[in-house]
């Protein structure tokens, strides 16, 4: 953990009248320790952060995870867990005379904070259900953040430049799919930060298609969202490309979804709000007679997590501050025929944004 962040969560803590705080949301424990294992599911944690206002702060998790944990979290006391993580942390809490303690309970199961709740029963301790603790220290990348994020953006960039050089008319949206992601461990990404979507035709008038055997036809739209992870943060990009000469109409709203994406990251500064932002880019497209087929938020934050705060959204009327980064990816949707969405990526700052992508890859129009 940076001294920086541990000093603002300690005064976090205070403010709360809290003794210590417990952590157990994946994004919020690799931000705050640096251990990246993975959770297998909300009902198998990896291990879990006790942080108190006093005192060093403990990561406990169990036998597998033991060497990476003491690699990864070197300003952290490693505590494996022999019998199970509440009678564990039971101990703990008691040692250290813990009397209010945070949780997360976003990302607690009912059945755990069940048994947190009978935990801290007997032994006299007051559970305190927060939400949003952490997430609201990570809104804001510092230059560091910002700089991973960039190099996931990029390192995005060359798979897809690489898996573009190979598109041909005949492969099967899976195919590419497969492709991209091959190409992301190859070069060196973590994982994915979601799953691949590779729509083509009609399949891309579904902004979160999953990608089949269809074979990708010459001249249709074909859309290709992407992320990856690297060093822990993400990327996303969206790019639709056609394969062979697009028609009149493919052309007309291909360049109207630009239209709307230049304005919407025209708009992008510290000061306005999610909302203002997307009306931005809606606007375009709703004068344009599409308003009913762009139906999801012009985009989101993206961190640790591929979606984060902050919003661009029509609910989303908080200001953007500097160092936030978010995506602009309007689109526009039409059922039966297809679908087109441009996705880049920005940070936010005092007088504008600072665009993270540098591929210019779109079909000549």
């Amino acid at each position: 953990m940076k001294p920086s962040l541990l000093t603002a969560l300690k005064n976090r803590l205070r403010r709360r009248n809290l003794d210590a705080v417990l952590i157990s949301q994946p994004h919020n424990r690799r931000y705050l320790s640096g251990f990246s294992a993975l959770d297998h599911g909300i009902e198998e944690t990896a291990g879990v952060l006790l942080i108190p206002r006093r005192g060093t702060p403990q990561l406990i998790t169990d036998s597998r995870f033991a060497l990476a944990a003491r690699a990864e979290a070197p300003t952290f006391e490693v505590i494996i867990h022999r019998k199970g993580l509440i009678p564990c942390l039971k101990k703990l809490c008691q040692d250290q005379q813990i009397r209010r303690c945070g949780f997360e309970s976003h990302y607690t199961l009912h059945a755990t904070a069940d048994k947190l709740a009978k935990m801290a029963k007997h032994i006299d301790m007051e559970l305190v259900a927060l939400t949003d603790l952490v997430e609201k220290m990570r809104i804001c990348k510092d230059e560091a953040e910002q700089t991973k994020i960039e190099q996931a953006v990029l390192l995005n960039e060359e798979v897809f430049q690489e898996v573009f050089a190979q598109l041909r008319p005949g492969l099967s949206e899976i195919e590419v799919a497969l492709l991209i992601e091959n190409s992301m461990r190859r070069k060196g990404a973590e994982r994915p930060s979601f799953d691949t979507i590779v729509a083509a035709g009609p399949n891309s008038a579904q902004p979160h298609a999953v990608p089949g055997l269809r074979p990708i036809q010459a001249g249709e739209p074909l859309v290709i969202d992407m992320g990856l992870i690297l060093a822990g943060y993400c990327s996303d990009m969206t790019r639709t490309v056609v394969l062979g000469e697009p028609d009149h109409k493919t052309k007309e709203i291909i360049r109207l979804v630009r239209q709307a994406q230049q304005a919407g990251m025209a708009a992008v500064r510290a000061g306005v709000t999610g909302k203002e932002v997307d009306e931005a880019a809606r606007s375009i497209i709703r004068d344009a007679g599409y308003g009913d087929n762009f139906g999801h938020g012009l985009g989101h934050g993206v961190g640790l997590a591929v979606h984060e705060a902050p919003g661009l959204s029509p609910r989303y009327k908080k200001k953007l501050k500097p160092g936030m980064v978010v995506t602009v990816e309007p689109g526009i949707y039409i059922e039966g025929w297809g679908g087109v969405r441009l996705e880049n990526m920005v940070v936010v700052e005092e007088d504008g944004c600072r665009l993270l992508n540098r591929d210019t890859t779109f079909i000549d129009i």
